[in-house]
């Protein structure tokens, strides 16, 4: 309970402290949680490029599938096989 509750208070403070942020500004203001060095971008091409499952990258990479797809997404390239 307690532990919950703590997790609503600084759920609040956050929604707080970015009430006056819109948009772009509010996803700059988040920080990522694993930042994209130029050898994970390197390694996410290689794995397009062998049209890796996307499953078997996330497990490889330590990186969700949404995660993976964004990157891909904003790089201007596809990932796994195509159908």
């Amino acid at each position: 309970m307690h532990k919950q509750l703590t997790i609503r208070i600084l759920h609040m403070q956050t929604m707080i402290n970015t009430a006056h942020l819109t948009g772009k500004e509010f996803r700059m203001a988040r920080k990522a949680k694993h930042e994209w060095t130029k050898e994970n971008v390197r390694e996410l091409k290689q794995h397009s490029r062998a049209k890796t499952p996307v499953a078997n990258i996330s497990k490889l990479t330590k990186r969700t599938v949404g995660a993976l797809h964004q990157k891909a997404l904003r790089l201007g390239m596809s990932l796994g096989h195509q159908r």
